[in-house]
């Protein structure tokens, strides 16, 4: 049955696409008793199906109309479409007729226009024609009188006029009267030529001058062509007799008669600025054009002068002197033309900041000539700077009556930079391309040389009276600093200049870069040289703490008594050094260097304690902590009411923390014997057996009881836990496996003191760095040999410094500190431990400069830290460092 509620039937609804009359009837009929309600469920049956009929019927009968319907609109529609079609083409016929109708009436209208039109251009070109015809015998007429004013004004006519006939010149009489114009053209110019030769020749310029210069518009009106002719003559008539006279193979011509060729010409422009400038126009610039002729000429009389004097075979050479004197009057006289002729005034070509707003005209006008010459002029540079650095070597670093102040410099680095600039600035007038990049590379190689052989020669040992050799004062190496970061900066400077005044194609090949690292480089050594004189006042205070019995300690006291000394030593020599020190990224420097070297030699000299208990090991903590607290307090030693910068105060606090562990391991005791392998692989975090044992003899444990803990320390190691561990710990990398003092000493003496590679990365052996190492009695002998040996061999490491502290050397299964054999183990070491390495090379200038460049560039990057621009005193706040 279906639903009255319009939902979905199920399926055993009548209504229902799936319906199962079986199913159904046995859910209606599902039990005997229902067998008696069939009749009533037939006939409402058959009512259902009635209904269903009827319904069926009507849809039917209304889909009938429906279709009979549509059909009718169609056909409807094709009618009312088929009328508009007709509606349509009777409007295009009608507009077509229309069209006709106007074009018959408008063909008449049209045919006067274009009459009137061509009557129109027929009177206009018959009028210009008796225009042209007129002019054109008024001109000739003019030109016989020489009435050059009204023939300029009237020639302009003519020649707008023939413009117009251009297309008609295939009529007769047009192409007739065009070459008829021509032919009084070339008539003019040639009749106005021929008055200024007359004029000239005969000497009447004042007398017709007025002529003259009319004639001079008419050679306008003529054009470009016939001005260029008329200027060019004027130009070689004016100089005929200076051609003659300074002929480039009479005497006269030579080098030597150079000032007489200028004064020469300052005459003749002198003669053009009475007698012939009111004859030409101002715009020909006719006086320009004669100075032009003049200087070409001038400059290939030169040029075959000094081609001559180059291949002359007789013995005498090109005079440098002659040669700078006559180039030096050139210049002059170049200088004066540009200033005669530029509407703009030339900037100053003696400094270093000028700059033209407009490009000169007469610039190297005639000193072009001497430019491939010049080298002779930057040999004669070189020879002077090559007398100058000897001279320098010589002086004093400070004037003996003049007061040292910590600002001060070598006086003779500020002497060597002026004579750069002067040299730069006169080169610069005579060549901006080859030249002056050959003059670039001599200051190069003399700003290497002062480098070497003046700076590091006053921070090296000298002779002084009866002594072989001295510490240079603490002054000198003051000066030196101030002096290498002056010339750093003025390094940086002198290239920008360069760059500023060459010509771009060969701006690239200029670079000073390579000099100012070595000027860093010296700067960094006399940091390492003022480190150097701390750690000779503070050795007797490590004899001292070697001298302490530790493994006889019963209790921790106060700090030890060498602590105590060693401070007040420091702090003594660093008030002296700090108050000299006027920029503070070089006082910071001086200072992490410091704490970097104590802390080195601390490490050290703990390993020469034997034995030290765990009482001695406490005590040696106790004192390092002292010492860091000391330490905190070294850059603002000076300063009065002033914070040590965070960024310091974290330096320290690194770099003494690396004690830390190598001193708490110290204080487990060895019993039981896991406590102390637990700790071992806890603080010093490493498999290496020899470390092991290092700190077992550092107790002073005997070898029968160490074999036990050996065995123990190889079982725990092995285990998952530790496979990360490294096979040797960077903090015992300083020290040399063969372990005794006497090996130290040995080193030490023969290494002698270096030079630091940078700011806080003092990653050196244990016998460069610690002063426990060095000999009992300072030798100032060696302290001057061993700077200048140092960057030499390259025997310095450089290094950023890390969390970990520093980097050091390899070490050899003998136990000596020694770089890497090779260049690429060298790349290999520098690249697995995050730093540079020089490689060893011959004693040698090449080699010398390199490795200052290399200290120099990773000073300099250390510096970039300290939260300033390099090379300018910046104030430390709380900054990093």
């Amino acid at each position: 049955m279906p639903q009255a509620n319009g939902t979905v039937p199920n399926p055993s609804s009548l209504d229902s696409a799936e319906y199962n009359p079986i199913d159904h009837l046995n859910a209606i009929f599902s039990h005997p008793s229902t067998l008696s309600s069939i009749s009533k469920t037939s006939s409402a049956l058959s009512k259902h199906q009635d209904e269903i009929e009827r319904e069926i019927s009507n849809l039917v009968q209304r889909q009938s109309i429906s279709d009979v319907q549509s059909v009718q609109s169609i056909q409807a529609a094709k009618n009312d479409l088929a009328e508009l079609f007709r509606k349509v083409e009777d409007v295009r016929a009608r507009a077509l007729q229309t069209e006709e109708a106007i074009t018959e009436m408008t063909a008449d209208i049209k045919r006067l226009d274009n009459t009137k039109r061509n009557l129109t251009l027929s009177m206009t070109a018959l009028k210009r024609l008796q225009m042209l015809t007129t002019a054109y015998e008024q001109l000739r007429g003019l030109s016989s009188s020489r009435q050059y004013r009204d023939c300029a004004q009237l020639l302009q006519a003519v020649i707008q006029l023939m413009a117009h006939f251009k297309s008609y010149r295939s009529i007769d009489q047009i192409a007739t009267l065009a070459r008829n114009v021509s032919d009084l053209q070339r008539e003019l110019l040639e009749q106005i030529c021929e008055d200024f030769e007359v004029t000239f020749a005969k000497a009447e310029v004042a007398q017709r001058r007025g002529m003259l210069a009319e004639a001079c518009l008419v050679m306008d009106s003529l054009g470009d062509n016939a001005r260029s002719r008329l200027i060019t003559w004027y130009c070689n008539t004016q100089l005929r007799e200076y051609r003659q006279v300074f002929r480039s193979t009479e005497e006269a011509g030579s080098l030597d008669n150079i000032s007489r060729r200028y004064a020469w010409f300052r005459r003749m422009l002198k003669t053009y600025d009475d007698e012939h400038a009111a004859m030409f126009p101002a715009h020909w610039r006719m006086n320009e054009m004669l100075a032009n002729a003049f200087c070409e000429g001038t400059r290939e009389d030169f040029r075959n002068i000094l081609s001559r004097s180059v291949r002359r075979t007789d013995g005498h050479s090109l005079d440098v002197d002659l040669l700078l004197s006559c180039l030096q009057e050139t210049l002059e006289f170049e200088h004066t033309l540009e200033r005669r002729f530029s509407n703009t005034s030339r900037a100053s070509i003696d400094t270093f900041s000028s700059d033209s707003e407009r490009a000169p005209v007469f610039s190297q006008a005639i000193s072009e000539a001497f430019e491939p010459y010049l080298s002779v002029w930057v040999e004669a540079q070189d020879k002077k700077l090559s007398t100058m650095i000897p001279q320098y070597r010589q002086q004093p670093p400070k004037p003996p009556d003049e007061e040292f102040s910590s600002q001060m410099v070598i006086p003779s680095s500020i002497e060597l930079f002026n004579f750069y600039r002067l040299t730069l600035a006169q080169c610069a007038k005579l060549s901006r391309g080859a030249r002056l990049v050959e003059l670039s590379r001599v200051f190069a190689k003399y700003l290497d040389q002062y480098a070497q052989q003046v700076l590091l020669f006053y921070v090296s040992e000298r002779s002084s009276g009866q002594t072989p050799s001295k510490t240079p004062p603490l002054e000198d190496t003051i000066l030196v600093l101030n002096t290498a970061d002056y010339c750093f900066n003025t390094c940086t400077q002198l290239e920008e200049k360069i760059k500023g005044r060459i010509d771009e194609s060969v701006n690239g090949s200029i670079d000073l870069q390579s000099q100012a690292d070595a000027f860093m480089g010296i700067a960094s050594a006399t940091v390492r040289a003022l480190v150097r004189r701390v750690e000779v006042d503070v050795e007797p205070t490590w004899r001292e703490m070697r001298n302490t019995g530790w493994s006889k300690m019963e209790s921790v006291g106060d700090q030890s008594s060498w602590v105590g000394e060693m401070l007040r030593r420091i702090k003594s020599r660093c008030e002296e050094i700090l108050g000299m020190l006027h920029k503070q990224q070089y006082a910071r420097a001086f200072c992490d260097n410091l704490v970097d070297s104590v802390a080195n030699a601390f490490i050290v000299n703990i390993f020469q304690c034997k034995p030290t208990s765990e009482v001695g090991a406490e005590q040696m903590l106790l004192d390092s902590y002292v010492l860091k607290k000391g330490f905190e307090e070294l850059l603002t030693m000076n300063a009065s009411n002033t914070t040590p910068p965070t960024g310091y105060i974290k330096r320290v606090n690194r770099t003494m923390s690396r004690i830390d562990p190598i001193l708490k391991t110290l204080q487990v005791r060895p019993s039981p014997p896991e406590a102390l392998v637990q700790a071992y692989l806890i603080h010093i975090a490493d498999k290496s057996d020899t470390n092991f044992r290092k700190f077992l003899d550092l107790k002073g444990l005997r070898k029968q009881d160490q074999s036990h803990l050996m065995d123990l320390f190889q079982a725990h190691r092995a285990s998952p836990r530790n496979e990360s561990l490294p096979q040797s710990s960077a903090l015992l990398a300083l020290l040399t496996a063969g372990g005794g003092a006497a090996t130290n000493h040995s080193a030490a003496a023969a290494a002698g003191p270096t030079i630091a590679s940078g700011i806080g990365s003092l990653s050196s052996s244990a016998a460069t760095l610690s002063t426990s190492n060095l000999p009992a009695r300072f030798d100032p002998s060696v302290f001057g040999n061993a700077i200048m040996n140092a960057a030499r061999d390259g025997v310095d490491r450089f290094g950023t410094p890390n969390l970990g502290g520093s980097t050091p050397l390899p070490q050899t299964p003998s136990g000596a500190m020694s770089p890497p054999t090779s260049q690429a183990q060298q790349q290999q070491h520098a690249t697995s431990r995050g730093s540079f390495e020089i490689p060893a090379a011959a004693m040698g200038t090449t080699n010398l400069n390199e490795n200052l460049r290399n200290i120099g560039k990773f000073f300099k990057r250390d510096l970039g830290g300290f939260g300033g621009r390099f090379g300018r005193q910046v104030e430390d706040g709380g900054g990093g460092g």
